[in-house]
């Protein structure tokens, strides 16, 4: 096990004495606007790190490592962690926590002071791993955004709100599956792995979080574009109580050209969007954008 500085823990882990004191020095006031609850229970940051896999090949992306909970329990694990931040405080205190709890491991860490959802490159070793308590008003955007930036990420382990861990690893048929859930499964397998109380954090939120596992897998084999699915989920799900000939007519151009579409994807235009999978949406997306004409020879074939 790599050493913690003399006086603190055998693995340097923040406590919740430790998170209020490094608030408190700051000035820092936890806001809802960036999303702001700490862990202060080192044995959840242990079980994250646990959970996720993380070995020491790994360069690991966190987002929003806030006072550094998490990120003092993925340094020993991993080759490398690179933490966005968006808080010019946060992120120019976080190293300085780093060396003092964890001196030999403060040369793995890369502090980048940016917003998450605005990334468009990273410095260093692309990123293999996604590992992060990300804040609950982003978290979908930030986890699309992030897979679609990066295909370095094989995997993943976030933590967010449990309504949004549900959503983002419900499958096809139930009552939170939507545009989360199809577009997560686009980039990734996507599980619930394991409830998170609220009693772990400060300041306590009034909702549960819950933690979510990814497996970077191949997107659906198709001739249409990531944008041309996703615009047909969006559209599938706008109006969830109507049926795919209705809620694709914009799309399609009337319902009769949606009708068609269905029909040469091998969906039943009186189904409804939550019926469907990631495949399924590829398939109506590229019925949707086929030629005409070639559509028409390939269905006399």
């Amino acid at each position: 096990m790599t050493a913690a500085a003399p006086g603190l823990p055998a693995d340097g882990l923040l406590s919740g004495a430790d998170i209020r004191a490094l608030a408190t020095a700051l000035g820092l006031r936890p806001t809802k606007t960036l999303g702001q609850n700490f862990v202060v229970d080192p044995n959840t940051a242990r079980r994250i790190v646990k959970a996720a896999g993380v070995t020491d090949e790994d360069v690991v992306l966190e987002v929003g490592p806030g006072l550094g909970s998490l990120t003092l329990a993925l340094l020993p694990a991993a080759r490398r962690v690179v933490a966005v931040e968006i808080d010019p405080p946060l992120a120019h205190l976080l190293p300085r926590t780093v060396e003092a709890r964890l001196p030999t491991c403060a040369g793995r860490l890369e502090v980048v002071l940016a917003d998450a959802l605005r990334l468009h490159e990273l410095p260093g070793p692309p990123p293999t791993a996604l590992v992060a308590n990300l804040p609950y008003n982003v978290a979908v955007p930030v986890v699309l955004h992030l897979l679609a930036l990066l295909p370095s990420l094989t995997r993943g382990l976030v933590m967010v709100q449990a309504e949004v861990a549900e959503r983002l690893a419900a499958p096809p048929g139930g009552r939170v599956y939507g545009v989360p859930s199809v577009k997560a499964a686009w980039y990734a397998e996507v599980r619930r792995a394991g409830p998170v109380p609220r009693t772990v954090f400060w300041p306590v939120p009034n909702v549960d979080s819950g933690l979510v596992a990814l497996t970077r897998r191949e997107p659906p084999l198709t001739s249409a574009t990531r944008d041309e699915v996703f615009a047909v989920v969006d559209a599938a799900f706008a109006q969830r109580r109507k049926t795919l000939r209705q809620s694709l007519a914009g799309v399609a151009g009337s319902p009769a050209a949606a009708e068609d579409a269905l029909v040469r994807a091998g969906v039943d235009p009186r189904a409804r969007g939550e019926s469907l999978d990631v495949a399924d949406f590829a398939r109506v997306a590229e019925a949707l954008t086929a030629d005409p004409g070639q559509a028409s020879e390939d269905s006399s074939t």
